[in-house]
Formats: structure tokens, C-alpha cells, sequence
């Protein structure tokens, strides 16, 4: 087997840009390879740099454009000639879609053929259960797939919807490393296409975005202002440059000009249907998205379908998907797929939606749809209630969408005890990413697979109601409780919107609380009055570390307003600035699940925590699991002092399951040898004593018999000699 993967990774390293992998939908197993490499922008295997024109690429020296390079041989993004360093799977940004049939199983062997850096795969969206150590998240679920190492996802394709894969070290998700991954129902017989959306960078790319984020952004020497938001709310200054749509946009300047890259172009049938799958692989901005001409009917997020709702638009934030129909209805000829970030100077990028038989020379003539006072245009998934006045356009949130599954209502506890209610912020007070004012830490160790190892618990630093710190932040669940968890945005660290992300689990959206905002203006006024912040009793100076509801009539599952009938699914919300939702699971998918926010530098900079779902039911890893820690290791040393004499592997030492993630417990393996040699020491006693109390029995009714005063009876006329 090892020696057909590396072949396969020989043959992918040399081939040209990979197209998607789709399974056969009678097989039960698909299995497949992704080649993580370094590469870059704008360059052809042979041809070297290219450039753009009029839609076209050209070798660097192809002055007169007489001879056409094929686009899709290059990764070109925004056009942008010098090159940009990324990271990609099979030579490909995005990554090649994965497609499989639901109830599948998955082999993908990931290959890390970069020279510096490590990887990890996760599967954004699937639940993994029973492979909790499949869910591809370093430091948490698995140790990192080091330079030149081959790690094989294996699990199960459930259930059905739109997810992505994508690269869970650092930044290379905004890199390129991320792609498609579609769980098709076996009755589907709709056409689709797969859309991915991306804010880029073509300047100085993720890395650097980071450290420019701590540090500070400069252009020529003049600070980067925070973007801003139609309502008022903040974006961090990442420097965007462009969208991509599949991986490719154009870059338009200061004037309004662009370039003349390449766009990606969807082909559709005069007079069919077509389910668009939309994912939001990028780092930072939501994206709202529209066709010219043609009403969008979305259908699904994250996977899960709800009642059709009929918009001009939808908005998209980082890790999120939405599934639209089209009916392509129009006149033959070619329409503007447009898609901008929602700050109020967007950046834009465009696609082409390309009836069969229109002008393949041309680009769209076609206007976006004019939203007027007689005609007002309908947006889902605004992250503010209303846009200014003047627009004409409503605002339809998330909560207010409704499930179009009528046997999946919300799950209801059996008990108050079998009820969990929390409340988690995820904010940036002092300018620190965190939940509760928590900024997470990694552990040095795979946290599901070695949990005794783990030494950055929040028992061990200063936390409390108006402090932050840092360590690693977990939330123990019982399993089959059902968990009510109030995501909030609030107190002295809010300001910008976050699409807060929970593995391991979709759950059920209950209600949502926004802030006030000017309805004429659209811009924000005051936080949601329904939670209080309490600490220093002021919502705009708390951390809100220690949150609960302003009314406590509201607490033991007596929220009202709650949809528990036919709640939406997701695994990926946007948590408004000023706001809060009320999500609800119920705990019955052991792992330790990673919950953080989807805007990658807030996620990296700490804005995570783990949910330790059914902490006595984590199943073991496969055998030969990876093992990673700190050097020197005080668990380590203890564990080979104990099993110095022993014939055990000493390379891999055995998982124990915890009840918690917590302190070092090295001891706890023999003080349970000792307790149950002793139990068994006792057993064998009490076994002995019972054997010579038996003997002595039969040795009394041996002289009473001899004694009797019958002695020729046989065994089966003397009913005492029978009983013996």
C-alpha cells in the first residue's frame, strides 16, 4: 500500500492541475490522494510567468499575444503578475472538489511534500462520529502531518450536503490549500455546479497578513484604516485586493480599471435547473452574492435543508455554504455572477454564467437588479437588521428560516438535569481574541489521543469575570445532555461580526438576538439588552466573561421565542456585533471538538475553545495512532521508569480515557494495578476457604454414612447418598 501511494504522489507531483475526484455511487469504498505543495501564482509548468489580456494568458516574452496559454494549466487569482507564494493540493487553488455518495467510506491519503512547514486536513462540516481522530485539527484531535509524511483520513461520508476540506495549521487556508467536498444524495438527479468564494491578497499573502494584523499595516507609510461595515462595525485591516470565485477574479485599481485576467465561467442548459453549491473558503469578509437576471431560490445551509426562500441575494461569511437554485430561463447569452465583500468601499470580482450556445468571445453586458421602493430586494443572512433606508433592501436572518424537515425538531431534555445551559463570548476584549476572555492555547500534545499529557488547563492560570489569560479552554458535556449554548458578542471586546464554528456537530438554531440599530441610517446604537454582561455592570465596559440572562425568569429552559418545532441546521453562524444566538445540541457524539471563530486570524490568535463531548465514551485511535510531545517529558520519562522491565512497546504508550482534559495523571495506570491485584488476591482467598469448607462437608456425610445401619442399600435407595 505505502509504495502505491507514493507512486500516486509521484505521478500527481508531475501532472498538470488536477481535476475533481468523484466515486462511483455503487462502490462502498472511494479512495483518493492529495499532494500538499508550495507553488505559485501566475506560472506555467512550462511556459513560466505569464500575464493577462483580455481574458487570455500569454508567456511573459509573447509580446504580439500570438500564441494562447490554457488557463486552466495556471492559477492565476487575480491576474496579479508578480508571483504569489501558496499552498495547494494537487496543483490546484482551490483544491480539486472531492465528491461522494452518502454512507460511503473515505480513504484520503495526504501526502506533505512541502519542505518547511506542516499540515492537517479538516473535514469542515462532517461529524466524524466514531473517528473523532479523523476531524483533522492539530494539537487537538491528531499531531501534525510532518514534512514528507503521509497521514490517511478514513471515515464515513455522512450525512448528505455541501462541506469543504481544508488545511487547519496557521494560515494556509487562505493560502489555497482548501477545496470542495460534496456528499451527494443516491436519488439526486439535479445538475450542479460547485462555487468557492475567497477574499484575497496578491500583496504579501497570509503569513505576512498576520503578522501585519499584531504589528501594524502600513501602505507608503500611512497606517491601514479599519474597514467598515453599512451598519458601522469594524473589520480588521486585512488588506484585500480582490474576490476570487474558483479561484480566479480580476484586480481592479484605484480608477475602477481592471486588469483582463481570466474570470471562471458556469455553463448551464437553456431550460434546466441547477443546484449551486457555495462555499466561503477565505479568511476574513463576508460576501454577498447575486446573478444578473435570475432569481436565486436558496435551499440548504451547511449541509442541511430548509423551506425555499425565494432573494436577490444572499450573504456568505468564512465557513459557511448555501446551496441556491437557478432555472436557466433567460435568453441564450452570458450574465454577471457578482460577488463583494460588505464593506461599504466592496471589493468585487465577478463570474460568468454561460448559456450553451452564447458567444464564448464575449463578456456580460447584464446590470445587477435595481432595488427600488416598489420592488425591494430580499437579503438572507445579514449580520446587522436592516441596510440604510435608501437601498430598498430587506434583511431576512438566519433564525427566521425554517426547516424543511418535519421530523427534526429541536432536542428537549428529559429533565432539568439532563439540561445544560452556557453562555460563551466570543470577543476581543483588551484587543485579545478569546471566549470568556480565554485565549486558547494549543496543547503540546494531540488532546483527544493523549489527555494526560495536557499540562495548559484553565485550573492552572489567573481567569476570572474582568481578566483575560491564556491557556487551553474546555467545556466538559455528559453525554445525551442536552446543551443550550449562548454564543454572544458582547461587552467591552465587540465591534465586528463572528462566523463561529462548532466540529463535531450541526446544531439547531433557536433564536437570535441583534442590536439596535438607526433603521433609517442602519448604523448600530446600543448592544441587546437581553443578556447581562454583569462584572463592572456596564455592557460597554464588561468583558462579559461572565455572562447570564437580564431576566432570570429566562433561565432553567424558559427562554422565550425559542423555534423548536422546525429550527434550521447549521455548523456555522455568524454571531452579530452586539448580539447573541441560542444554539442547542444534544451531547451524544464523543470527541473533543474544536468551537472557534472562522475568521482565521481571530481563530489563530486564540478565539477557540474545545467541547469535551461524552469525555468517558472517547473511542481509542487505530492502531499505530501518531504520539507527539514536548522534549524533555516529565509523562514520558515517568511512563518508561514504570515499564522499564516490561516487554511493552515503549515507542507508543496505550490511550487512557479521562473524564476531563486535565493535569498529568501518570500515576493513575498503577494505582489500578495494585487496586485489582489485591481484588484478586481476596477472590482467590474466598475461593480456597469455600473449596476446604466443601471438603469438610463431604467429608461429615462420608462417616454418617458409614455409620448407618443399612449398609447394603444402593446409591439409588438412599436418598441421602443421591443429595451428595
Amino acid at each position: 500500500m505505502g509504495f502505491i501511494i507514493f507512486t500516486i504522489a509521484v505521478l500527481l507531483t508531475f501532472a498538470l492541475p488536477s481535476s475533481e475526484y468523484e466515486c462511483d455511487k455503487s462502490a462502498t469504498l472511494c479512495e483518493t490522494t492529495l499532494v500538499i505543495q508550495h507553488r505559485l501564482t501566475m506560472m506555467h509548468p512550462t511556459a513560466q510567468q505569464v500575464f493577462p489580456a483580455n481574458g487570455k494568458l500569454y508567456k511573459y516574452d509573447d509580446l504580439t499575444q500570438t500564441t494562447e496559454i490554457p488557463v486552466d494549466e495556471v492559477m492565476t487569482t487575480d491576474g496579479w503578475e508578480d508571483n504569489r507564494l501558496v499552498v495547494v493540493a494537487n496543483e490546484s487553488l482551490p483544491g480539486p472538489p472531492i465528491i461522494v455518495y452518502e454512507g460511503q467510506r473515505l480513504k484520503v491519503h495526504v501526502i506533505n511534500k512541502m519542505t518547511s512547514d506542516t499540515v492537517t486536513i479538516h473535514w469542515h462540516g462532517i461529524p466524524q462520529r466514531r473517528s473523532p481522530w479523523m476531524d483533522g485539527v492539530p494539537f487537538v484531535t491528531q499531531c501534525p502531518i510532518l514534512s514528507g509524511q503521509t497521514f490517511t483520513y478514513d471515515f464515513i461520508a455522512e450525512p448528505k450536503g455541501t462541506y469543504w476540506y481544508h488545511s487547519h495549521v496557521g494560515d494556509q487556508r487562505a493560502k489555497g490549500m482548501n477545496g470542495a467536498f460534496i456528499i451527494r444524495e443516491r436519488t439526486s438527479v439535479i445538475r450542479e455546479q460547485i462555487m468557492t468564494v475567497q477574499d484575497w491578497n496578491h500583496n504579501w499573502g497570509a503569513d505576512m497578513d498576520h503578522q501585519k494584523l499584531l504589528l501594524g499595516t502600513f501602505v507608503n507609510r500611512v497606517p491601514e484604516p479599519l474597514r467598515q461595515s453599512v451598519d458601522g462595525g469594524l473589520f480588521d485591516p486585512f488588506y484585500v485586493t480582490s474576490v476570487l470565485i474558483n479561484g480566479r477574479s480580476r484586480y481592479y485599481n484605484k480608477s475602477g480599471q481592471h486588469n483582463g485576467a481570466p474570470l471562471s465561467v458556469f455553463h448551464v442548459e437553456k431550460g434546466m435547473d441547477y443546484r449551486f453549491r457555495v462555499i466561503h473558503v477565505g479568511a476574513l469578509y463576508p460576501i454577498r452574492i447575486s446573478i444578473d437576471n435570475h432569481a436565486i431560490t436558496l435551499v440548504a445551509s451547511d449541509g442541511y435543508d430548509f423551506q425555499p426562500v425565494e432573494v436577490e441575494s444572499f450573504i456568505i461569511n468564512p465557513g459557511e455554504r448555501y446551496d441556491f437554485i437557478i432555472n436557466a430561463n433567460q435568453v441564450i447569452g452570458n450574465y454577471w455572477i457578482r460577488a463583494e465583500t460588505l464593506e461599504v468601499n466592496a471589493h468585487k470580482s465577478e463570474a460568468v454564467l454561460r448559456y450553451n450556445g452564447a458567444d464564448v468571445s464575449q463578456y456580460p453586458l447584464t446590470t445587477r437588479k435595481i432595488c427600488t421602493p416598489a420592488e425591494r430586494c430580499l437579503v438572507v443572512n445579514c449580520p446587522f437588521t436592516t441596510f440604510p433606508a435608501d437601498y430598498y433592501t430587506d434583511c431576512l436572518r438566519f433564525d427566521h428560516l425554517r426547516s424543511s424537515v418535519n421530523n427534526d425538531p429541536a432536542p428537549e431534555p428529559t429533565s432539568l438535569d439532563t439540561f445544560k445551559e452556557h453562555y460563551l463570548n466570543f470577543a476581543l476584549p483588551d484587543e485579545v481574541a478569546s471566549v470568556n476572555g480565554r485565549e486558547f492555547m494549543n496543547p503540546t500534545v494531540s488532546a483527544l489521543t493523549q489527555p494526560l499529557e495536557i499540562t495548559s488547563t484553565c485550573d492552572n492560570v489567573d481567569c476570572g469575570e474582568e481578566k483575560t489569560c491564556k491557556c487551553t479552554y474546555s467545556l466538559p458535556t455528559t453525554h445525551n445532555d442536552v446543551v443550550q449554548l449562548v454564543l454572544m458578542n458582547m461587552g467591552v471586546g465587540t465591534g465586528d461580526a463572528h462566523p463561529v464554528h462548532l466540529h463535531g456537530y450541526s446544531f439547531y438554531v433557536l433564536k437570535m438576538g441583534y442590536a439596535t440599530y438607526n433603521m433609517t441610517t442602519s448604523k448600530f446604537i446600543s448592544q441587546n439588552n437581553d443578556i447581562d454582561c454583569r462584572g463592572s455592570g456596564d455592557m460597554t465596559t464588561s468583558l462579559c466573561n461572565d455572562a447570564s440572562w437580564r431576566n432570570s425568569s429566562w433561565l432553567g429552559n424558559n427562554v422565550p421565542g425559542l423555534n423548536l418545532i422546525n429550527p434550521p441546521r447549521k455548523d456555522t453562524l455568524i454571531i452579530p456585533s452586539g448580539g447573541y444566538a441560542v444554539i442547542r445540541i444534544k451531547a451524544d457524539n464523543p470527541g473533543v471538538w474544536l468551537f472557534h471563530c472562522h475568521i482565521q486570524v481571530h481563530g489563530i490568535f486564540g478565539m477557540r475553545m474545545v467541547l469535551n463531548s461524552s469525555y468517558n465514551m472517547h473511542p481509542a485511535p487505530p492502531k499505530s495512532f501518531p504520539v507527539c510531545r514536548d522534549y524533555p517529558s516529565s509523562f514520558r520519562e515517568d511512563y518508561v521508569d514504570q515499564h522499564q522491565s516490561g516487554d511493552q512497546d515503549q515507542s507508543t504508550p496505550s490511550v487512557n480515557k479521562v473524564k476531563q482534559i486535565g493535569p498529568d495523571e501518570s500515576g493513575y495506570g498503577m494505582k489500578t494495578f495494585w487496586i485489582m491485584f489485591t481484588l484478586m488476591g481476596i477472590i482467590i482467598l474466598l475461593l480456597i476457604a469455600y473449596i476446604l469448607h466443601v471438603r469438610k462437608q463431604a467429608q461429615h456425610f462420608k462417616k454418617k454414612l458409614e455409620s448407618s445401619s443399612e449398609p447394603t442399600k444402593s446409591g439409588k435407595e438412599n436418598p441421602v447418598f443421591s443429595k451428595i
